[in-house]
């Protein structure tokens, strides 16, 4: 594994973002895990997590596209701290763009905020985490309706992978469903195989009785 998955799997430890214990999903599953981008909250942090996406951007993507496309809301501050370590890491001047849940009415009218999107950009779509795909299916109609927009995949910082709405993971649903490539900063497979057993900073983040609650949730809800 790479070292920077290494680092960002205990940045997230370290944030809080990632936590292990009882929780119910978005979709309503009980899981042993937890993702919550919205635990990064100092200037540092975003930053720190912004340059993590760029990275993961620049190896499946490179850096020639137009717009990154944050969803309404957490992908708001997510796509600002990813084009500025795009631009900073990497030289590339790559506009930011996220929609309102409400239309604005007066002013910058309209449904989008940030750079705008016109017939031929490229776009990126930036997400924390996706479980069942539902956010994507939200996303691709504000997206087709500001003209001919070429989506060149989608960015999450972990991918769950577990089932979406059928059998494959959710990532692979959206592949299929849209035509569009996937990638995520880190894998769950990758987060238990450098956490499993393994003390960080004096603790065992996932010791054998979590990675046994972690391979039933897997059993139950494992993508195949």
């Amino acid at each position: 594994m790479e070292a920077y998955k290494q680092e960002f799997i205990e940045f997230m430890v370290d944030c809080q973002v990632l936590k292990f214990g009882d929780f119910v999903t978005k979709s309503g599953r009980k899981t042993p895990f937890f993702v919550n981008t919205g635990y990064y909250r100092t200037g540092a942090q975003l930053a720190k997590l912004g340059r993590y996406y760029a990275k993961a951007i620049s190896e499946k993507y490179g850096t020639d596209f137009d717009v990154l496309f944050g969803p309404a809301y957490k992908g708001i501050p997510l796509s600002v701290t990813t084009a500025i370590a795009l631009s900073e890491e990497y030289g590339a001047e790559v506009r930011y763009c996220s929609n309102r849940k409400e239309v604005k009415d007066h002013g910058d009218k309209g449904i989008l905020l940030g750079g705008p999107i016109t017939d031929g950009d490229r776009v990126v779509i930036i997400e924390d985490v996706t479980t069942a795909g539902t956010s994507i299916g939200e996303t691709m109609p504000i997206l087709m309706a500001q003209g001919n927009v070429n989506v060149k995949g989608l960015v999450v910082s972990v991918d769950r992978m577990e089932r979406g709405k059928g059998e494959k993971s959710a990532l692979e649903e959206i592949r299929e469903t849209y035509g569009m490539e996937t990638t995520a900063i880190v894998t769950m497979a990758e987060v238990v195989e450098h956490l499993w057993n393994r003390p960080y900073k004096g603790k065992v983040v996932i010791d054998d009785a979590m990675k046994a609650a972690i391979d039933n949730y897997y059993a139950q809800y494992g993508a195949k």
